[in-house]
């Protein structure tokens, strides 16, 4: 079962409309928490909500507010912001259509499963998915949710086997910074053909199919492999880091990593996962350090 959807409303184009639901596609894995303990007694710390550093607030008290100027705010209920006449807040107009690549992929920001509404939206979903397909296009709206207003960009699944559209929130162009501020100071220079020779051939010796199920989030599993030994108070686990080659220039590192690179290529390759080798901590052999539980 899906259970109840994110967000549901029109989605129009033109003269057509048709009913719609979204769901997030991605779901947030369980992730360690941690809270804040006094060092001495263990003690979880608590927050109070204040004012003048000591009055304490009711949080039925609690609303939100605008500070227009220094120490002045004006306070919007939470009804008067559901009451915003915003025709985003119920339909999807789509405004335009584009091509994928016209998209770059730093404007994407979270996707969602467009799902047709079950009462008789089916037809007109459909058609305009396999229209979209055909055309080789995207389609670019906006909708309001979450207190505020996103633009999104909708296309279809790319599994031909799954024929379904998929919403992408998109950011605005206020959103992001200007990309000279950072890159502006990178200097033009000539580029040595020897060397973009070798980047190349670097390139074409580690290009692989993608595979997602080949990444897995490490740095999770080192936490908790951590918490544990502190739990049990068994020796904690050290991280077994590469040894950094001392490389004299840029030429000699290219030449390095194309013939390990293709060293690697000679090899029989597992057909599990490219990624055979074992990432993060391992326990240290001594026991001779013990921890208390945190």
């Amino acid at each position: 079962m899906a259970g109840r959807p994110f967000w549901s409303g029109q989605l129009r184009i033109s003269l057509v409309s048709f009913g719609i639901q979204l769901f997030p596609a991605t779901s947030s894995t369980p992730e360690i928490a941690f809270h804040q303990i006094d060092r001495k007694t263990r003690q979880r710390v608590h927050h109070l909500n204040v004012i003048n550093g000591h009055q304490p607030v009711d949080n039925a008290e609690i609303v939100k507010g605008y500070e227009y100027s220094k120490g002045k705010y004006v306070i919007v209920e939470p009804k008067e912001i559901k009451e915003l006449r915003l025709e985003t807040q119920s339909s999807i107009d789509i405004a335009q259509f584009v091509d994928p690549k016209e998209l770059p992929p730093y404007l994407f920001e979270k996707p969602y499963f467009m799902v047709p509404d079950p009462k008789g939206s089916v037809e007109a979903y459909t058609v305009i998915r396999e229209a979209m397909v055909q055309a080789g296009k995207v389609a670019i709206g906006e909708v309001a949710f979450g207190g505020r207003e996103h633009l999104m960009a909708i296309a279809p699944y790319p599994d031909k086997n799954a024929r379904g559209l998929m919403a992408y929130a998109l950011r605005y162009a206020e959103e992001l910074r200007d990309a000279k501020t950072y890159f502006g100071g990178i200097d033009e220079r000539a580029i040595d053909k020897k060397q973009l020779a070798l980047a190349n051939e670097l390139i074409r010796a580690q290009s692989a199919p993608f595979r997602l199920g080949d990444f897995k989030d490490d740095y999770e599993a080192a936490l908790r492999e951590l918490i544990e030994a502190k739990r049990t108070e068994t020796p904690l686990p050290v991280s077994e880091g590469k040894p950094r080659a001392k490389v004299i220039n840029l030429m000699d590192a290219l030449k390095r990593s194309v013939s390990e690179s293709n060293r690697k290529e000679d090899r029989p390759r597992a057909h599990s996962s490219r990624r055979s080798s074992k990432k993060g901590p391992t326990l240290v052999k001594s026991g001779k350090r013990s921890h208390k539980a945190a």
